[in-house]
């Protein structure tokens, strides 16, 4: 018989820096979750991953207070900053422009993050991802 699912915890946590500190010890405590295991099993599965970049997790917590997570590829405004070499995007969206970014890195962006768009083709990928620089106050040119 399957176990009974108790919840889920949504989390952005990044690479390889899992620790009990706030916001995973506080929100796992309250499930009940043993929180050095899920931070010793994330960290092991994201060491090969850019150190402190946010991966946003699913834990799938269990009646019988057992874990299960599923790591999703990181956010386009990460990998948009990253292009454009920025530590933020812009203050003023469509009003100022705060970097550039090319519809080729727009592409790139759309192949890494294909996994988790709702989207059919990689076209369709590469004008979400678009949208999203241009709701951050990016430029985006051919």
């Amino acid at each position: 018989m399957a176990k009974k699912i108790d919840g889920y915890i949504k989390l952005q946590v990044p690479a390889g820096a899992a620790n009990p500190s706030p916001p995973i010890g506080p929100a796992l405590g309250q499930r009940g979750v043993n929180i050095m295991e899920f931070c010793k099993a994330f960290n092991a599965k994201t060491t090969e991953l850019e150190k402190n970049m946010p991966i946003p997790t699913v834990i799938t917590v269990y009646s019988d207070k057992s874990f299960t997570f599923v790591t999703k590829t990181p956010p386009a405004s990460f990998y948009l900053k990253k292009a454009a070499g920025l530590a933020k995007g812009g203050t003023e969206p469509g009003r100022t422009v705060a970097a550039t970014v090319t519809m080729a890195q727009c592409r790139e962006i759309a192949e890494a993050k294909m996994v988790d768009l709702n989207a059919v083709d990689l076209d369709q990928a590469q004008k979400i991802i678009a949208g999203s620089a241009r709701s951050m106050g990016f430029e985006v040119t051919e």
